[in-house]
Protein backbone atom coordinates (compact mmCIF):
# COMPACT_ATOMS: atom_id res chain seq x y z
CA UNK A 1 0.00 0.00 0.00
CA UNK A 2 1.24 3.51 -0.50
CA UNK A 3 2.06 5.36 2.28
CA UNK A 4 0.40 8.24 1.60
CA UNK A 5 -2.83 7.00 1.38
CA UNK A 6 -2.38 4.78 4.21
CA UNK A 7 -1.69 8.61 5.84
CA UNK A 8 -4.57 9.89 4.50
CA UNK A 9 -6.45 6.48 6.26
CA UNK A 10 -5.25 6.32 9.47
CA UNK A 11 -6.29 10.48 9.91
CA UNK A 12 -9.98 10.07 9.06
CA UNK A 13 -9.85 6.69 11.64
CA UNK A 14 -7.98 8.79 14.03
CA UNK A 15 -10.56 11.89 14.05
CA UNK A 16 -13.37 12.61 16.52
CA UNK A 17 -15.86 11.04 14.13
CA UNK A 18 -18.38 8.98 16.25
CA UNK A 19 -16.90 5.32 14.71
CA UNK A 20 -19.23 3.67 16.97
CA UNK A 21 -22.63 4.56 14.89
CA UNK A 22 -21.33 1.64 12.36
CA UNK A 23 -20.53 -0.83 14.58
CA UNK A 24 -22.19 -4.31 13.38
CA UNK A 25 -23.73 -2.31 10.78
CA UNK A 26 -23.49 -3.29 6.65
CA UNK A 27 -22.77 -0.85 3.73
CA UNK A 28 -23.63 -0.84 0.29
CA UNK A 29 -21.17 1.07 -1.95
CA UNK A 30 -21.76 1.70 -5.79
CA UNK A 31 -19.07 3.08 -8.46
CA UNK A 32 -17.05 1.57 -6.52
CA UNK A 33 -14.26 0.97 -8.68
CA UNK A 34 -14.23 4.72 -9.07
CA UNK A 35 -12.58 7.46 -7.25
CA UNK A 36 -14.98 8.58 -5.03
CA UNK A 37 -16.32 4.72 -4.35
CA UNK A 38 -13.03 3.50 -3.95
CA UNK A 39 -11.22 5.35 -1.52
CA UNK A 40 -14.98 5.19 0.70
CA UNK A 41 -14.71 1.65 0.58
CA UNK A 42 -10.82 1.68 1.53
CA UNK A 43 -11.49 4.17 4.04
CA UNK A 44 -14.52 1.78 5.43
CA UNK A 45 -12.33 -0.94 5.71
CA UNK A 46 -9.29 0.88 7.16
CA UNK A 47 -11.41 2.31 10.25
CA UNK A 48 -13.24 -1.17 10.52
CA UNK A 49 -9.43 -2.63 11.16
CA UNK A 50 -8.95 0.50 13.60
CA UNK A 51 -12.03 0.00 15.43
CA UNK A 52 -13.17 -3.70 15.91
CA UNK A 53 -16.49 -2.04 14.04
CA UNK A 54 -17.49 -5.34 12.35
CA UNK A 55 -19.25 -4.11 9.42
CA UNK A 56 -19.62 -5.19 6.00
CA UNK A 57 -19.47 -3.42 2.97
CA UNK A 58 -21.15 -4.75 -0.62
CA UNK A 59 -19.14 -3.19 -3.79
CA UNK A 60 -21.21 -3.22 -6.22
CA UNK A 61 -19.03 -3.57 -9.72
CA UNK A 62 -18.94 -4.59 -13.15
CA UNK A 63 -15.83 -6.53 -13.41
CA UNK A 64 -14.75 -8.71 -10.44
CA UNK A 65 -11.04 -8.50 -12.03
CA UNK A 66 -11.27 -4.82 -11.74
CA UNK A 67 -12.42 -4.72 -8.55
CA UNK A 68 -9.51 -7.24 -7.21
CA UNK A 69 -6.60 -4.80 -8.84
CA UNK A 70 -8.36 -1.11 -7.27
CA UNK A 71 -9.00 -3.41 -4.04
CA UNK A 72 -5.75 -5.51 -3.96
CA UNK A 73 -3.86 -4.09 -0.86
CA UNK A 74 -6.99 -4.45 1.36
CA UNK A 75 -8.67 -7.52 0.29
CA UNK A 76 -7.03 -9.04 3.45
CA UNK A 77 -8.62 -6.55 5.79
CA UNK A 78 -11.43 -8.60 5.59
CA UNK A 79 -15.70 -7.67 5.46
CA UNK A 80 -15.38 -6.96 1.60
CA UNK A 81 -17.96 -8.72 -0.66
CA UNK A 82 -18.57 -7.19 -4.32
CA UNK A 83 -21.93 -7.54 -6.30
CA UNK A 84 -21.91 -7.57 -9.84
CA UNK A 85 -24.30 -5.56 -11.47
CA UNK A 86 -24.82 -3.05 -14.04
CA UNK A 87 -27.02 -0.60 -12.61
CA UNK A 88 -28.45 0.49 -16.24
CA UNK A 89 -29.82 -3.03 -16.71
CA UNK A 90 -29.71 -5.66 -13.66
CA UNK A 91 -31.50 -6.02 -10.62
CA UNK A 92 -29.21 -5.51 -7.31
CA UNK A 93 -30.37 -8.63 -4.87
CA UNK A 94 -29.16 -8.57 -1.55
CA UNK A 95 -30.97 -11.06 1.16
CA UNK A 96 -30.19 -8.99 3.94
CA UNK A 97 -30.90 -5.66 5.31
CA UNK A 98 -28.49 -2.70 4.39
CA UNK A 99 -27.49 0.15 6.77
CA UNK A 100 -26.28 2.43 4.70
CA UNK A 101 -26.06 2.93 0.78
CA UNK A 102 -23.84 5.39 -0.92
CA UNK A 103 -24.48 5.83 -4.30
CA UNK A 104 -21.41 6.78 -6.26
CA UNK A 105 -22.01 4.79 -10.00
CA UNK A 106 -22.03 7.92 -12.29
CA UNK A 107 -20.11 8.73 -16.24
CA UNK A 108 -17.59 10.84 -15.49
CA UNK A 109 -15.77 11.18 -18.82
CA UNK A 110 -17.03 14.11 -20.98
CA UNK A 111 -16.28 11.52 -24.08
CA UNK A 112 -19.19 9.48 -22.99
CA UNK A 113 -21.42 12.17 -22.12
CA UNK A 114 -21.05 13.82 -25.92
CA UNK A 115 -20.73 10.09 -27.66
CA UNK A 116 -23.62 8.21 -25.49
CA UNK A 117 -26.12 10.85 -23.86
CA UNK A 118 -28.98 8.69 -23.57
CA UNK A 119 -26.75 6.04 -21.96
CA UNK A 120 -25.45 8.84 -19.64
CA UNK A 121 -29.16 9.94 -18.76
CA UNK A 122 -30.14 6.01 -18.33
CA UNK A 123 -27.27 5.28 -15.76
CA UNK A 124 -27.94 8.23 -13.57
CA UNK A 125 -32.04 8.05 -13.17
CA UNK A 126 -32.53 4.55 -13.86
CA UNK A 127 -29.61 3.38 -11.50
CA UNK A 128 -30.81 6.04 -8.94
CA UNK A 129 -34.22 5.13 -8.47
CA UNK A 130 -33.43 1.14 -8.75
CA UNK A 131 -31.04 1.88 -5.60
CA UNK A 132 -33.07 4.20 -3.64
CA UNK A 133 -35.86 1.68 -4.20
CA UNK A 134 -33.69 -1.35 -2.96
CA UNK A 135 -33.11 1.42 0.06
CA UNK A 136 -36.59 1.30 1.32
CA UNK A 137 -37.11 -2.28 0.88
CA UNK A 138 -33.98 -3.04 3.16
CA UNK A 139 -34.91 -0.39 5.50
CA UNK A 140 -31.50 1.56 4.93
CA UNK A 141 -31.05 3.86 7.75
CA UNK A 142 -29.34 6.71 5.86
CA UNK A 143 -28.25 6.83 2.02
CA UNK A 144 -26.09 9.42 0.26
CA UNK A 145 -26.19 10.40 -3.22
CA UNK A 146 -22.75 11.73 -4.83
CA UNK A 147 -24.03 14.42 -6.89
CA UNK A 148 -21.71 17.14 -8.32
CA UNK A 149 -21.22 20.88 -8.96
CA UNK A 150 -22.09 20.93 -12.17
CA UNK A 151 -25.66 20.36 -11.10
CA UNK A 152 -25.85 24.43 -10.76
CA UNK A 153 -24.99 24.91 -14.50
CA UNK A 154 -24.60 28.71 -14.82
CA UNK A 155 -25.05 30.13 -11.23
CA UNK A 156 -27.59 32.56 -11.32
CA UNK A 157 -25.48 34.47 -8.41
CA UNK A 158 -22.24 36.82 -8.31
CA UNK A 159 -21.19 36.08 -4.47
CA UNK A 160 -21.17 32.49 -3.12
CA UNK A 161 -23.15 29.55 -4.35
CA UNK A 162 -25.38 28.03 -1.87
CA UNK A 163 -27.65 24.69 -2.58
CA UNK A 164 -30.55 27.27 -3.34
CA UNK A 165 -28.87 28.68 -6.14
CA UNK A 166 -29.11 26.77 -9.22
CA UNK A 167 -28.72 28.53 -12.06
CA UNK A 168 -29.29 27.76 -15.66
CA UNK A 169 -28.64 24.79 -18.40
CA UNK A 170 -28.92 24.56 -21.56
CA UNK A 171 -31.07 21.56 -22.42
CA UNK A 172 -30.04 21.77 -26.07
CA UNK A 173 -26.74 21.16 -25.53
CA UNK A 174 -25.99 17.30 -25.77
CA UNK A 175 -23.51 17.34 -23.08
CA UNK A 176 -26.11 18.70 -20.82
CA UNK A 177 -27.14 15.89 -20.12
CA UNK A 178 -24.95 15.16 -17.32
CA UNK A 179 -26.09 18.10 -14.95
CA UNK A 180 -29.41 17.55 -16.15
CA UNK A 181 -29.49 13.90 -15.13
CA UNK A 182 -27.88 14.69 -11.62
CA UNK A 183 -30.55 17.33 -11.14
CA UNK A 184 -33.18 14.50 -11.72
CA UNK A 185 -31.71 12.17 -9.79
CA UNK A 186 -31.42 14.43 -6.58
CA UNK A 187 -34.87 15.24 -7.61
CA UNK A 188 -35.66 11.79 -7.04
CA UNK A 189 -33.97 11.69 -3.72
CA UNK A 190 -36.66 14.96 -2.65
CA UNK A 191 -38.95 13.06 -3.74
CA UNK A 192 -38.34 9.41 -2.11
CA UNK A 193 -37.33 11.30 1.14
CA UNK A 194 -40.91 13.34 0.72
CA UNK A 195 -42.94 9.47 -0.18
CA UNK A 196 -41.41 6.90 1.68
CA UNK A 197 -39.39 9.09 4.61
CA UNK A 198 -35.69 7.90 3.51
CA UNK A 199 -32.93 9.47 5.20
CA UNK A 200 -31.47 10.57 2.12
CA UNK A 201 -29.13 13.45 1.34
CA UNK A 202 -27.59 14.45 -1.69
CA UNK A 203 -23.28 15.44 -1.72
CA UNK A 204 -22.49 18.23 -4.01
CA UNK A 205 -19.20 17.51 -5.05
CA UNK A 206 -16.72 20.32 -6.42
CA UNK A 207 -13.42 18.95 -8.23
CA UNK A 208 -12.24 15.99 -6.04
CA UNK A 209 -8.70 14.83 -6.72
CA UNK A 210 -5.50 13.81 -4.53
CA UNK A 211 -3.75 10.64 -2.91
CA UNK A 212 -6.01 7.39 -4.60
CA UNK A 213 -6.90 8.61 -7.94
CA UNK A 214 -6.87 5.96 -10.51
CA UNK A 215 -3.99 5.45 -13.06
CA UNK A 216 -6.58 5.77 -15.62
CA UNK A 217 -7.86 9.72 -14.48
CA UNK A 218 -7.20 11.36 -17.24
CA UNK A 219 -9.19 14.98 -15.62
CA UNK A 220 -7.26 18.21 -15.87
CA UNK A 221 -5.58 17.90 -12.47
CA UNK A 222 -4.20 14.51 -13.51
CA UNK A 223 -3.14 16.27 -16.64
CA UNK A 224 -1.18 19.14 -14.85
CA UNK A 225 0.01 16.74 -12.40
CA UNK A 226 1.66 14.52 -14.90
CA UNK A 227 3.09 17.58 -17.12
CA UNK A 228 4.35 18.85 -14.20
CA UNK A 229 6.37 15.20 -13.03
CA UNK A 230 7.56 15.13 -17.07
CA UNK A 231 8.91 18.88 -16.65
CA UNK A 232 6.18 18.67 -19.64
CA UNK A 233 4.99 22.28 -20.99
CA UNK A 234 0.52 22.37 -19.69
CA UNK A 235 -1.35 22.12 -22.79
CA UNK A 236 -5.00 23.87 -22.12
CA UNK A 237 -7.48 23.02 -25.06
CA UNK A 238 -9.78 26.19 -23.87
CA UNK A 239 -8.95 29.52 -22.87
CA UNK A 240 -9.37 27.85 -18.91
CA UNK A 241 -11.70 30.98 -17.67
CA UNK A 242 -14.04 28.32 -15.82
CA UNK A 243 -13.47 29.15 -12.37
CA UNK A 244 -14.12 26.40 -9.37
CA UNK A 245 -13.80 24.79 -6.24
CA UNK A 246 -11.69 21.87 -5.01
CA UNK A 247 -11.28 19.15 -3.05
CA UNK A 248 -9.13 16.82 -1.72
CA UNK A 249 -9.79 13.09 -1.79
CA UNK A 250 -9.39 12.61 2.16
CA UNK A 251 -11.87 15.98 2.76
CA UNK A 252 -14.09 14.66 0.57
CA UNK A 253 -14.48 11.01 2.16
CA UNK A 254 -14.65 13.05 5.78
CA UNK A 255 -17.53 14.68 4.54
CA UNK A 256 -19.65 11.85 3.27
CA UNK A 257 -19.49 9.91 5.88
CA UNK A 258 -20.43 12.64 7.97
CA UNK A 259 -23.38 12.69 5.73
CA UNK A 260 -24.17 9.35 6.69
CA UNK A 261 -24.51 9.90 10.30
CA UNK A 262 -25.99 13.58 10.16
CA UNK A 263 -27.72 15.95 7.84
CA UNK A 264 -31.36 16.47 7.06
CA UNK A 265 -33.30 14.09 4.90
CA UNK A 266 -34.16 15.29 1.26
CA UNK A 267 -31.10 18.40 1.94
CA UNK A 268 -28.21 18.27 -0.20
CA UNK A 269 -24.96 19.87 0.95
CA UNK A 270 -21.75 21.63 -1.18
CA UNK A 271 -18.64 19.57 -0.33
CA UNK A 272 -15.58 21.83 -1.39
CA UNK A 273 -12.69 23.78 0.18
CA UNK A 274 -13.80 27.55 -0.55
CA UNK A 275 -9.92 28.45 -0.30
CA UNK A 276 -9.47 26.18 -3.20
CA UNK A 277 -11.10 28.50 -5.39
CA UNK A 278 -9.00 29.38 -9.34
CA UNK A 279 -9.85 29.25 -12.94
CA UNK A 280 -8.47 26.64 -14.71
CA UNK A 281 -5.53 28.52 -16.07
CA UNK A 282 -4.59 29.64 -12.49
CA UNK A 283 -4.73 26.52 -11.48
CA UNK A 284 -2.13 25.36 -14.33
CA UNK A 285 0.27 28.51 -13.71
CA UNK A 286 0.05 27.62 -10.33
CA UNK A 287 1.65 24.43 -10.67
CA UNK A 288 3.76 25.20 -13.16
CA UNK A 289 5.13 27.33 -10.48
CA UNK A 290 4.67 25.68 -7.25
CA UNK A 291 4.82 22.05 -8.50
CA UNK A 292 7.45 22.35 -11.05
CA UNK A 293 9.39 25.61 -10.10
CA UNK A 294 8.78 27.83 -13.12
CA UNK A 295 10.43 25.10 -15.26
CA UNK A 296 7.33 24.71 -17.28
CA UNK A 297 4.77 26.98 -18.92
CA UNK A 298 1.56 27.12 -19.94
CA UNK A 299 0.13 26.77 -23.63
CA UNK A 300 -3.28 27.59 -24.89
CA UNK A 301 -4.15 25.69 -27.83
CA UNK A 302 -7.56 25.19 -28.56
CA UNK A 303 -8.10 22.63 -31.70
CA UNK A 304 -10.76 23.27 -34.36
CA UNK A 305 -13.00 19.89 -33.32
CA UNK A 306 -12.95 21.09 -29.67
CA UNK A 307 -16.90 20.82 -28.96
CA UNK A 308 -15.84 17.00 -29.93
CA UNK A 309 -14.31 16.95 -26.37
CA UNK A 310 -16.83 17.35 -24.44
CA UNK A 311 -15.96 19.76 -22.37
CA UNK A 312 -18.02 21.61 -19.63
CA UNK A 313 -19.23 25.29 -20.82
CA UNK A 314 -17.44 28.21 -19.25
CA UNK A 315 -18.77 28.85 -15.89
CA UNK A 316 -17.82 31.33 -12.46
CA UNK A 317 -18.33 29.48 -9.38
CA UNK A 318 -17.85 29.85 -6.07
CA UNK A 319 -19.48 26.92 -3.67
CA UNK A 320 -20.46 28.18 -0.22
CA UNK A 321 -19.53 24.92 2.00
CA UNK A 322 -21.68 26.48 5.28
CA UNK A 323 -24.21 23.50 5.28
CA UNK A 324 -21.25 21.81 5.93
CA UNK A 325 -19.63 23.47 8.36
CA UNK A 326 -22.87 23.86 10.48
CA UNK A 327 -22.43 20.20 11.05
CA UNK A 328 -19.16 20.28 11.79
CA UNK A 329 -17.25 19.34 8.91
CA UNK A 330 -14.06 21.51 7.25
CA UNK A 331 -11.72 21.14 4.77
CA UNK A 332 -8.41 20.16 5.98
CA UNK A 333 -6.00 20.39 3.22
CA UNK A 334 -4.95 23.22 0.80
CA UNK A 335 -4.82 23.20 -3.21
CA UNK A 336 -1.34 23.16 -3.71
CA UNK A 337 -1.01 20.19 -0.99
CA UNK A 338 -3.66 18.55 -2.64
CA UNK A 339 -0.83 18.53 -5.52
CA UNK A 340 1.76 17.57 -3.71
CA UNK A 341 0.19 14.49 -1.83
CA UNK A 342 -1.46 13.54 -5.54
CA UNK A 343 1.80 13.79 -7.10
CA UNK A 344 3.18 12.01 -4.14
CA UNK A 345 0.72 9.06 -4.95
CA UNK A 346 1.34 9.19 -8.21
CA UNK A 347 5.15 8.63 -8.56
CA UNK A 348 5.22 5.34 -6.27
Amino acid sequence: MKNILLEDMDIIANSDFPFDEFKGKSFLVTGATGLIGSLLIKALLYCNRVHNLDLKVFAVVRSEEKAKMVFQDFLSYGGLEFLLADLEKDVIELDMSCDYIIHAAAVTASKIMVSDPVGTIRTAVVGTDQLLRFAVEHQCRSFVYISSMEIYGQPITDGRTTEKDLGYVDITTVRSCYPEGKRMCECLCTAYASQYGLNVKSARLAQTFGAGILPTENRVFAQFARSAMKGEDIVLHTKGESEGNYIYTRDAVRAILMLLVSGEPGNAYNIANEESHVTIKQMAELVAKEIANDTIKVVIDIPEDSASLGYAPSVKMWLDASKMKELGWEAEVSLIESYRRMIQWMQV
